[in-house]
């Protein structure tokens, strides 16, 4: 297996393709905005600097989110989507949050780490899956949060 680096990176735009790719988005142009502050993104390169996995923590309605994870379809499995869910998780921490939502299209994966499905009304603003071509058809999301002050 080849070495993989985990960093920070502030080129969120560079994310975003990678996400879609992966099939975490559907369209850049077809989404919905909700108004969405960025905290802290991080990305797995390759030795040759590819792309390989990305994370995006943000805050919606002062709760904290995972605006996004993904791994390339090689890659699952190996632990490094564990590990970026860890880099999120600590920084909420560090941030002084207590508890982090998502919209899970791997639901397992999350549950494997700690987080619960919770009705969508408990949630902040964020499922804008209701106006993606994909919802419900071949996508069925759930709505999970971890609460942290436990862990």
């Amino acid at each position: 297996m080849k070495n993989y680096l985990i960093n920070e990176t502030k080129e969120y735009e560079k994310l975003v393709p990678f996400f879609i790719e992966n099939e975490l988005e559907f369209t850049e142009e077809d989404a919905e905005e909700v108004p969405t502050d960025l905290v802290k993104c991080w990305q797995i390169t390759d030795e040759d600097g590819n792309l390989a996995g990305a994370f995006v923590l943000a805050k919606r309605e002062g709760e904290f989110i995972c605006d996004g994870i993904a791994i390339d379809e090689e890659l699952r499995g190996t632990g490094l989507g564990s590990k970026l869910l860890r880099l999120g998780l600590d920084e909420t921490i560090n941030s002084g949050g207590t508890r982090m939502y998502l919209v899970a299209r791997a639901p397992e994966f999350f549950r494997k780490n700690g987080f619960v499905t919770v009705p969508r009304e408990e949630a902040p603003n964020f499922f804008e899956c209701l106006t993606c071509p994909q919802y419900s058809v071949s996508c069925h999301p759930e709505v999970m949060r971890i609460e942290l002050t436990d862990n």
